[in-house]
């Protein structure tokens, strides 16, 4: 009898988890919607100014962020259901701070004399712990810990040695230069992540749902399939096509892996050369135009350069790095030996069933490059997809796929705005102290002026930040201390900010924190450490071509047309060269004399010495006829 009374009661208790997860997961559903239905409401209007829309925009997603990533995660755990009140407890406090925020005064200078109200106080206070907290739950312990850092500098600085040591705030004066003020938590990067960045991460999530995801597949597969090394090849320009569009390097690996890496496994490549393919081409996709990472958007915003200048800009990086990773591709599918797969989609066939998929893309890139504001262009991409996929059959949607649209477009937007959010918090520091003067007098003094390395220097940094941080609050964090060091070295400011930028994406394929190429380890069923190292090796270009930025006028504005091409051309030439020394091949194995001479290409073609990077181009040159001979007699001999 009491056996069965307790087999009732766990019943019972089970039925009540499943009735709270249930309406949990409904109030999360119509939360996301809401939010989304907002934002393009915003988005269109303007209604609310950014004084009052940017608190609205995070209290909502912190409200969301509670919901969804619950304190006690596992309904079977004792804790659940007192974690869930905690949750809901958390939400209803975001709701006070919000609304302390939107109904203060800012016209009412009164308050930067005599100093903020006590509910004010509290206020402000509470929605920092929030943040915190929504940032532990989304984006990990390490942004948390950077902004607390940064704080207690900000409150505690006085007590540090000299050299070091500032003029510290009170409790007052952080809350309100934090919450009160557009110069913290509120400042540019929330701004951009609350309106251009959602818009374009909800496009994100009505391309997947229409299906026009597994287009852009089809059409890569179809495209470089044919050819040795198809599915790698395949797989890089798919993740080409779709990098920006899940707005995650991981997310792209997992996503594009799931299809392609099985195929290079089948076809011979080993599986952490699998991973690592997938993971430096997924991590491309975040700088490849027309729609790049969500830092891109946040370059506009802090150089006032519009976006479809950076987009311009970044076109022919991007397409060198792709050339450097389908290089590594092509040469790795040589030495093994790999050939093309037997069956291939035909590209017309791909093309007649989803073409009308590009309409939305091509819209995009149109209206960016005739400068309008890339919010109202994200939502025309939002209808254009919605309106484009009602024209077939097969990927017209109903009304339960788009919501689920809207409601995916809102999670996945989840971390973004809570990193940029603390990442405000690390950027108002920096302008309250003036630390980043500090750090920028402490990396040229450091590098003895010399540029590259401070390159070196500030790569380093990026990769230890990458380690912890989401990509976009990496770049946040790096832009506002090392972009005025660069500065001091005579770059333009576009080109000091797409260092930066690129520096940033590092960590996804660096071992030993390879974020991306653990993921692609995961679906390959590979060893993690030697897929980094793999990826590492594919992703030569992150590294490369900032360099070349600095040193040549492959991003520069000002630069003419003679000069574009050179650095073009320069770049292309190392990318090849250490291809080759790494791999060993180009058409066909290299001598030990041939390798050590492509090796000592690099450092001609790189630095320069005494203007000898010609004679670096020349001995490339030699080596690529002389394999171009030596493979022509073979086949001659074969035949």
């Amino acid at each position: 009898m009491n056996t069965t009374n307790g087999n009732n009661n766990i019943k019972s208790k089970d039925l009540y988890h499943e009735k709270l997860i249930s309406a949990i997961g409904v109030l999360i559903l119509l939360t996301a919607i809401a939010l989304s239905i907002f934002q393009i409401w915003q988005g269109i209007s303007s209604t609310i100014s950014a004084t009052y829309f940017r608190p609205i925009h995070l209290c909502w997603v912190l409200v969301l962020i509670f919901l969804r990533y619950p304190l006690v995660y596992h309904p079977s755990n004792r804790l659940y259901l007192l974690g869930r009140i905690f949750d809901i407890a958390l939400c209803a406090i975001t709701v006070f701070a919000g609304y302390r925020l939107c109904t203060f005064d800012y016209n009412d200078i009164n308050y930067l004399f005599y100093g903020l109200q006590l509910p004010d106080m509290i206020a402000g206070g509470v929605l920092i712990l929030l943040l915190m907290e929504g940032c532990r739950r989304t984006v990990g312990w390490v942004m948390v810990l950077i902004a607390v850092l940064f704080l207690a500098y900000s409150a505690f600085g006085h007590l540090l040695p000299q050299g070091f040591a500032i003029k510290s705030n009170s409790l007052q004066e952080l809350i309100q230069f934090q919450i009160f003020s557009s110069n913290g938590v509120f400042g540019s990067a929330l701004g951009i992540a609350a309106t251009t960045v959602f818009i374009f991460v909800l496009f994100g999530a009505f391309l997947e749902v229409t299906g026009a995801g597994k287009f852009f597949i089809d059409l890569a597969f179809s495209i470089a399939g044919k050819y040795r090394g198809g599915p790698a090849k395949a797989a890089v320009l798919a993740s080409a096509g779709l990098g920006s569009i899940s707005g995650s390097a991981i997310a792209n690996t997992v996503t594009t892996g799931s299809i392609t890496i099985p195929m290079m496994k089948k076809l011979g490549y080993k599986p952490e050369q699998a991973a690592g393919i997938e993971a430096a081409a997924s991590t491309g996709g975040q700088i490849m135009p027309p729609i790049m990472g969500a830092g891109a958007f946040v370059m506009a915003q802090f150089t006032g350069v519009p976006y479809s200048t950076i987009m311009l800009a970044s076109i022919a990086p991007a397409i060198l790095y792709f050339f450097c990773t389908l290089l590594y591709v092509h040469l790795m599918a040589c030495k093994l030996d790999l050939q093309a797969v037997n069956r291939t989609e035909a590209v017309i066939k791909v093309m007649k069933d989803g073409a009308h998929f590009l309409i939305p893309l091509i819209l995009i890139t149109t209206l960016l490059m005739l400068a309008y504001s890339p919010l109202l262009v994200g939502v025309a991409g939002c209808a254009a997809i919605l309106v484009t996929a009602s024209l077939r059959k097969s990927s017209r949607i109903g009304l339960r796929k788009f919501f689920r649209g809207m409601k995916n477009g809102a999670l996945m937007a989840l971390p973004i705005s809570a990193a940029c959010g603390a990442a405000g918090i690390i950027v108002g520091v920096v302008g309250q102290t003036g630390v980043g003067l500090q750090f920028t007098q402490f990396v040229m003094d450091f590098s003895g002026d010399y540029m590259l390395v401070a390159l070196a220097l500030i790569s380093l940094v990026a990769l230890v930040l990458g380690m912890g941080l989401p990509v976009t609050a990496a770049y946040i964090v790096l832009a506002v201390m090392a972009v005025p060091m660069l500065g001091n070295y005579g770059l333009p400011l576009l080109s000091a900010h797409m260092i930066v930028f690129w520096l940033s994406q590092t960590s996804n394929v660096t071992p030993p924190i390879a974020l991306a190429a653990f993921a692609g380890a995961g679906v390959a069923n590979a060893n993690p450490m030697k897929s980094s190292i793999e990826a590492f090796k594919l992703a030569g270009g992150l590294f490369i071509i900032p360099i070349m930025m600095a040193y040549t006028d492959l991003v520069n504005p000002s630069a003419g047309l003679i000069d574009f091409v050179l650095s073009i051309g320069q770049t292309l030439f190392i990318i090849i060269a250490i291809a080759i020394s790494i791999e060993g091949y180009l058409l066909q194995r290299l001598s030990i004399i041939e390798r050590v001479l492509s090796a000592l290409t690099i450092p001609l073609l790189l630095l320069n010495p005494f203007n000898l990077d010609f004679l670096g181009m020349v001995i490339l040159l030699g080596l690529i006829i002389s394999q171009y001979k030596k493979a022509a007699q073979l086949k001659k001999r074969q035949a």
